[in-house]
């Protein structure tokens, strides 16, 4: 008996997926709930467990197909010593269709007006293209003049220029791979960013002395009391929550002629993994303690970079960090994430001699980026948003008094 394989539901508004790797090939012994293949969908990767215990039996869907919800993957056959099972009959292929006659071309022993092949010479017109409306399809010269004072044809649409030629020698090693469905889709929610939002990017530095001194005093305490590391991820989260309760409009996004301001903050963490960014979205941010922060970046981050998080786990978020420092970025403008209206960036933290006082001392700086929807978020909104991070990180005190 052969149980079949199907495409699980792969989450809202997601219909279909590519097939990614087939763990298993015909014939090879099966358990009940192992993986037997994994699908690649907009965001996340989708295992797919055999529902029985058998043999693997014929493969459908091969690698690189895209499958619907529901699709047949494969079958396996039950028992330890079933056959695999046979392939589906092929359907008998329907007789050809038989081709239409083509449409007999007009009559050519019909003379066009002498006014009219006159008219048509001078203008560079093709006889073709005037339809006559004299007897028997004569073109006349009203046909002509008509023809003249027609709009041109659109253009067809400008295809994506073509790929530059490249020297047989340095083709011989080059590696073409096919781009994963979800990089496919951070490509163009990206290049629809840039073409949707009038995006624009504020700048200011961040002495993060006291931040460092607080984390280095309590780390140790805090990790033994919550079962948590004490990041800097916390103290930017919190203080970009103090921020957009000041600055709403940063919080907000675009719905057709209507501003949407919410009144809460879910808040994207963007991740790096293996297969590309993704952003967490971290539910009710504004209401969480230090510790909730850090266990739920902790644990989102993980299981990002294992490509276990859930479609609804990385949608509605209000607003975004994204820290390119732990890669070595000392600047960047970080790209909006749609419908989002601001996005913080982080980066190295950087000793820098800095004037305090009137003396210069060594002090470890950051540079932060604010990136913002210049269509709801004045210049004035983004730069008060980005000096009130910068005031609660360089004195983290004022957090805890609401300043």
């Amino acid at each position: 008996m052969s149980t079949e394989v199907r495409v699980p539901t792969l989450g809202e508004s997601v219909t279909e997926a590519t097939v990614a790797t087939w763990f298993k090939q015909p014939g090879d012994a099966v358990a009940v709930d192992e993986m037997l293949c994994e699908l690649e969908t907009d965001k996340v990767t989708v295992e797919v467990p055999s529902p029985v215990a058998g043999v693997m039996g014929d493969i459908v869907a091969q690698e690189g197909d895209t499958v619907g919800v529901d699709a047949l993957l494969a079958y396996v056959a039950e028992g330890d010593g079933a056959a695999a099972a046979p392939a589906p009959a092929a359907e008998a292929a329907p007789a050809p269709a038989v081709e239409a006659p083509a449409p007999t071309a007009g009559r050519s022993d019909v003379e066009n007006a002498p006014s009219a092949n006159k008219l048509m010479a001078e203008k560079g017109i093709d006889p073709a293209a005037v339809s006559g409306s004299g007897r028997d399809g004569r073109v006349m010269k009203e046909d002509v003049l008509k023809a003249a004072l027609a709009p041109a044809a659109p253009a067809p649409a400008a295809s994506a220029a073509p790929r530059a030629p490249v020297p047989a020698d340095d083709a011989a090693r080059e590696e073409r791979v096919k781009m994963t469905r979800l990089r496919q889709t951070i490509a163009k929610r990206l290049k629809d960013s840039q073409n949707t939002a009038a995006m624009l990017t504020t700048y200011n530095e961040v002495d993060m002395t006291e931040v460092m001194a607080l984390r280095k005093q309590y780390k140790d305490e805090f990790e033994k009391k919550h079962g948590a590391r004490l990041g800097f991820m916390s103290f930017f989260t919190k203080a970009c929550v103090h921020a957009l309760k000041e600055v709403p409009e940063v919080n907000a996004e675009i719905d057709g002629t209507d501003i949407v301001y919410k009144n809460f903050v879910h808040m994207g963490i963007a991740a790096g993994t293996p297969t590309g960014l993704v952003v967490p979205v971290i539910r009710d941010a504004d209401s969480m303690s230090f510790a909730d922060i850090e266990k739920a970046i902790a644990e989102k981050g993980k299981r990002a970079r294992d490509g276990k998080l859930s479609m609804a786990e990385m949608q509605g978020g209000t607003f975004t960090i994204s820290n390119g420092g732990v890669y070595g970025s000392l600047m960047s403008s970080p790209i909006l994430n749609p419908p989002q209206s601001g996005i913080l960036g982080m980066h190295k933290i950087q000793d820098r001699p800095m004037v305090i006082n009137g003396e210069i001392k060594i002090r470890p700086m950051m540079y932060l980026a604010l990136s913002y929807d210049h269509r709801i978020v004045d210049g004035k909104g983004a730069v008060t948003f980005l000096v009130r991070v910068k005031d609660a990180l360089e004195d983290p005190r004022r957090l805890l008094m609401d300043l």
